[in-house]
């Protein structure tokens, strides 16, 4: 039987040490890296690359889902770093979804939208 052991995407972009510092104040913890690529964690599931390549169309079309137990006490956390006004990103506020999920958005640096939620 095949077994799967972990998937992981390459989120672009465009300043690389900005993003970087981004994803560390969002609560992501940097692992290893070099000049091109930063692995950043957080928790035992929940991993992604960021890369050093930026495509405007790209980054913009690109979207991650986290999926979380406590929404609200990310969206506390989120606002608690200041990520607006030091990285100049947008938030959208917490919301029912008609899918099930509470969720709210984070555009980081580049352009990409992030959808952090919980089942409800």
């Amino acid at each position: 039987m095949l077994r799967s052991v972990e998937l992981k995407t390459f989120v672009p972009a465009r300043d690389f040490a900005l993003s970087q510092d981004f994803y560390q104040a969002m609560g992501f913890k940097r692992g290893w890296g070099d000049d091109q690529l930063t692995y950043f964690s957080h928790g035992d599931h929940c991993a992604f690359l960021l890369q050093n390549f930026y495509m405007k169309e790209q980054a913009e079309n690109f979207v991650m889902h986290l999926l979380v137990e406590e929404v609200d006490t990310w969206w506390q956390q989120i606002q608690a770093a200041s990520l607006e006004e030091r990285f100049g990103t947008r938030l959208i506020p917490p919301q029912d979804q008609p899918w099930g999920i509470r969720e709210f958005i984070v555009f980081d640096p580049s352009g990409v939208l992030w959808r952090i939620g919980q089942n409800i």
